[in-house]
């Protein structure tokens, strides 16, 4: 998946395909592609992942871009890997090893994609829930099936699920085990769109591609003054925008704005007096006999 940008310089493009590690990470020059790689396991999210995550997650922190997360082999994520669940304790659920992780994704200066195919199920639909953005296809499933292995969706469902669908289906999905269907996810707005499997990786490049052509600063402060608390606003908007109005792609993109506008103005204004030259009578031509 590399059709949305070209790539950096060799050493920090993409990992090879028959890597071990448990992300596929593919760096290109306005994004960063995330590839969940443990296929043999549903791609199911153990502490090397979530380690791996953190990992991705400074880099983007330290030089911002738009993260594209996708799964693998007609997969997402089908939860967190159960054998490893098996033998934590108290003090491991205490450290919230998946949900600072996830937290931290949501919290990256730049939005980020998950492309959802087939199960993104517990720890699985977690993740995608901590993303910005949510492309299923047919095949997408997403629940939270905890309470029938004895704990809880703990790593974000049971307070990003109620902000992102409201309380009576989130409490359906949370306390009743029930799990969306694509077209019903997508209803709901838990996806923002359904797409055929071949065409999942183009259309997570187009979103991103969309989300590129803006300013990366207004994109930036746009994301920060959403998630604020509602008490920080109006204050949070109106520093964002005041320092959004000395940059100078401010300046350069209104002046483009402008200077666009204004030939369209020209353009139309000279269509119009050309149409009105067409619509004027032709003198009709003095013939032989008329002043006879």
């Amino acid at each position: 998946m590399s059709a949305g940008g070209s790539a950096e310089s060799a050493g920090s493009g993409a990992e090879s395909a028959g890597s071990n590690s448990p992300l596929l990470i593919e760096r290109l020059e306005d994004r960063t592609i995330i590839r969940l790689n443990r296929p043999k396991v549903r791609n199911a999210i153990d502490l090397d992942m979530v380690e791996a995550l953190h990992s991705v997650c400074a880099e983007l922190e330290a030089t911002p871009k738009v993260a594209i997360i996708t799964g693998s082999d007609g997969v997402f994520a089908a939860g967190a890997d159960i054998a490893q669940m098996r033998n934590r304790g108290r003090e491991e659920a205490l450290a919230g090893i998946n949900s600072k992780v996830f937290s931290r994704i949501q919290e990256l200066p730049m939005p980020v994609i998950a492309l959802v195919e087939g199960y993104a199920l517990g720890g699985g639909a977690e993740l995608a829930f901590a993303c910005d953005f949510r492309i299923g296809t047919p095949t997408t499933k997403i629940g939270n099936p905890e309470p029938g292995l004895g704990i809880i969706a703990s790593a974000g469902a049971a307070w990003r699920l109620r902000e992102l669908v409201g309380e009576p289906r989130a409490k359906e999905i949370l306390l009743a085990g029930r799990t969306l269907q694509a077209d019903e996810a997508k209803s709901i707005g838990l996806l923002n769109d359904v797409v055929d499997p071949e065409d999942l990786e183009l259309a997570g490049e187009a979103l991103a591609d969309r989300i590129v052509s803006f300013a990366p600063l207004a994109v930036r402060l746009s994301k920060s003054a959403f998630h604020a608390p509602r008490e920080a606003h109006p204050l949070i908007d109106n520093v964002a925008q005041a320092v959004l109005f000395e940059t100078e792609e401010k300046y350069a993109r209104m002046d483009a704005f402008l200077a666009k506008r204004e030939a369209k103005k020209r353009k139309k204004a000279g269509a119009v007096a050309t149409e009105a030259i067409d619509e004027q009578p032709v003198p009709r031509t003095e013939q032989k006999g008329d002043t006879e």
